[in-house]
């Protein structure tokens, strides 16, 4: 994978983040996204009237929790929403198809997870700028790894994580 096709693929998993935590906070507040509720949401529907009468209940639902969200979102993220989606349009087709299996990806995992990456990705944009290139780096060494050992450093991990507190202890010990 080229740079520039990891940095686009992170900076869209970052939006893909940003605007998931958006929409689960819509979702919190229990907001009916079935029907248009304000004027702006009217005038958004009469604006393209032949598109929205092809559109299922679900992809209408879809239409108008996005338009809410872009409203509620501050003028600064709207601007980086716009950007991400030009450098979207300007990816290489193959490059495009990553971001969107990515995507159908994150939408497949469970609640909790997402939950968890979310909270991993708040605690990310905490850290100071020196560790989060740290981070990335070490992401970038990892994914330049042969499958093979990607796949040992991935299975070390897995039982790391199964260790008890003292036995991850006695093992740094030695």
């Amino acid at each position: 994978m080229s740079r520039r096709a990891f940095f686009v693929r992170i900076a869209s998993v970052l939006v893909i983040l940003a605007i998931s935590v958006g929409a689960h906070a819509t979702a919190a507040r229990g907001q009916d996204v079935s029907e248009p509720s304000n004027a702006a949401e009217r005038a958004l529907v009469a604006k393209y009237p032949d598109e929205w009468s092809k559109l299922t209940p679900e992809q209408r639902q879809r239409v108008l929790a996005n338009y809410r969200q872009w409203q509620q979102m501050p003028a600064g993220e709207r601007h980086l929403a716009k950007q991400s989606y030009q450098q979207f349009r300007a990816l290489a087709p193959e490059e495009r198809q990553q971001v969107l299996a990515g995507l159908r990806q994150w939408r497949k995992l469970p609640e909790a997870r997402r939950n968890q990456l979310r909270e991993a990705y708040a605690h990310y944009k905490l850290l100071p700028p020196h560790q989060r290139e740290q981070i990335m780096q070490r992401y970038q060494r990892f994914q330049s790894l042969p499958p093979d050992q990607r796949q040992r450093v991935l299975n070390n991990y897995n039982k790391w994580q199964r260790l008890t507190p003292q036995q991850r202890e006695n093992l740094r010990r030695r």
